[in-house]
């Protein structure tokens, strides 16, 4: 059996829903030699991650840290740690991560109800409210930026009536942290879980998680142990304490390292800045869809700017766009999931990718592919229309 060249990928625009492109420092970082994961080096660098995500998170949480492993690790680990066997959970589901909390609250023992929209839209206050006096839950699940569907869903009303009712809301910021605010403590959100590999710009493998006051005493007064030994917060706590440091687990380091760099990175830009940057590109790419005649599938308002889920035309061969756009432009987008699977194109505008540059390229890949099938197109029309939203 031979043995298999040196892996060498090809170099791709990360224009789908993550993940993102790298900055060359994080790879860097990941390329740093690696320590142990008690190493006085290493312990130093976790402090300074969880500071770093405390500022990213807008929180003054004590238990703020990276968990080992992709957002979905964070999300269970959100999940399993609130909740015991028998609790009422609320999940409200307008995509399909939504869908993906509903299925891990349903394996941790919970009593499972559900609150639905159709994808793309969001709830409403009056909704979430109605749906805590019908069932009266302990946690509350809900998506702050659902990245199946680009719906952005307003969380600032939301905790007052949650925790009204003495329960805790527990949120999904995946795809929102480092694109868009994350106000944890003037939001009051309870329990928050996010990813490395979307506005952060970071490869995947660790999720940033952070627990309230509230959310730290519910898990001290459980009664059963945490379903997960590897998610069991009241023991990779101690790990991430700097009292402490007992072992856990051993954490991957390097990982750490790209997640420092990357903090660093968006901390040194500037949060606000770096919101604006995301809304600039996203309203650009807006302007030069709207002149291929090309409209979203969320409501205005309601859009996220770092994932654009817009209306394919009608005629147009999804699969086969996407292909070319890979194939020829080296440029990756994402198709729609669930009932929009075939009616969308997710376009992600992420982070690092997150540029004037690739706005104007992929209107330009587009408007190729789209002529290619015989759609009439005004050539230039996008790329003209975005550039003039940048002049402006």
């Amino acid at each position: 059996m031979s043995t298999p060249q040196r892996i060498n990928p090809p170099r791709r625009i990360l224009m789908g829903p993550g993940p993102s492109d790298t900055h060359p420092n994080v790879l860097s970082a990941l390329a740093a030699p690696t320590v142990g994961h008690l190493d006085p080096y290493f312990l130093k660098t976790m402090n300074e991650v969880q500071d770093m995500l405390r500022q990213v998170f807008q929180t003054a949480n004590e238990l703020t840290i990276a968990v080992s492993g992709t957002g979905s690790s964070g999300m269970e680990a959100c999940v399993v740690n609130l909740i015991e066997p028998g609790d009422r959970m609320l999940v409200c589901v307008n995509g399909v991560f939504g869908g993906r909390m509903q299925d891990v609250a349903g394996r941790a023992g919970a009593q499972v109800s559900t609150i639905e929209r159709a994808f793309g839209e969001v709830f409403t206050p009056d909704e979430i409210a109605a749906a805590i006096r019908e069932h009266s839950p302990k946690v509350v699940g809900i998506v702050h930026a659902e990245t199946s569907t680009g719906a952005l869903q307003p969380l600032d009303e939301i905790a007052s009536i949650v925790h009204d009712a003495g329960a805790l809301l527990l949120v999904d910021c995946v795809t929102s942290l480092g694109g868009v605010p994350v106000k944890v403590d003037d939001w009051g959100l309870d329990a928050v879980y996010s990813g490395t590999q979307k506005c952060l710009s970071c490869p995947p493998g660790l999720a940033p998680v952070t627990f309230s006051p509230r959310a730290i005493e519910v898990m001290e007064s459980r009664q059963s142990k945490v379903a997960s030994w590897y998610l069991d917060m009241s023991m990779v706590r101690n790990y991430w304490s700097d009292s402490s440091r007992a072992y856990h687990h051993t954490a991957p380091i390097n990982m750490n390292y790209g997640l420092h760099e990357a903090l660093r990175l968006a901390l040194e830009e500037g949060l606000e800045v770096r919101f604006a940057r995301h809304q600039r590109n996203h309203q650009a790419l807006k302007t030069g869809l709207a002149a291929l005649g090309i409209a979203y599938a969320v409501a205005e308002g309601q859009q996220l700017p770092m994932l654009n889920a817009v209306q394919i035309p009608d005629g147009v061969d999804d699969a086969a766009v996407r292909s070319r756009l890979l194939n020829e432009f080296g440029i990756e987008i994402g198709a729609g999931l669930g009932p929009m699977k075939g009616k969308t194109w997710r376009i992600g505008l992420m982070g690092e990718a997150s540029t004037s540059r690739n706005v104007l390229l992929f209107l330009a890949a587009l408007e190729n592919c789209l002529s290619a099938q015989g759609v009439a197109i005004n050539a230039g029309s996008s790329v003209a229309a975005a550039n003039g939203f940048y002049a402006s």
